[in-house]
């Protein structure tokens, strides 16, 4: 099945309690949603269809995929591959070599989108430092990095 054509809309700053409310509801972290370092979309189909969120924090050369969320009718129907998909454009367009995440229960997911697990002291200074790593998600969460080419 070809991945969904999605269109991605930069959040304002404003604009982010949509996306507070999504995370909260699949039980994902959202207390660092405000903070300015963050870049998050909102994902819509063609025809103007809410399909959900996701973000992406840049530090230098590597960057943290965070707060990806497909809304609950329209799960397992390739829209979270889609939405990881166009964030990893935006990151190579930044210039990124690796993206790192945190995730309590879908490593298979990404593993399957090429990510691989690492340990988490592997991932650099910057990305540790970010409230996903340093407080936001428990240390039991698999940390996994997919380098870019």
């Amino acid at each position: 099945m070809p991945a969904p054509r999605l269109r991605a809309t930069p959040l304002a700053a404003f604009e982010r309690d949509g996306l507070k409310a999504a995370l909260r509801k699949a039980g994902l972290p959202s207390d660092d949603v405000g903070q300015r370092d963050g870049l998050f979309w909102r994902f819509e189909t063609p025809n103007d269809v809410p399909v959900g969120f996701g973000g992406l924090e840049v530090h230098g050369r590597d960057a943290l995929l965070r707060s990806v969320v497909t809304l609950p009718p329209l799960r397992r129907r390739g829209f979270g591959a889609a939405i990881i998909a166009a964030i990893e454009q935006e990151a190579n367009l930044r210039g990124c070599r690796a993206i790192y995440l945190l995730t309590a229960s879908q490593a298979e997911f990404f593993s399957h989108l090429g990510y691989a697990a690492c340990r988490r002291d592997e991932a650099p200074d910057a990305i540790r430092a970010t409230a996903q790593f340093a407080a936001l998600c428990p240390e039991s969460a698999a940390t996994m990095v997919k380098r870019m080419m």
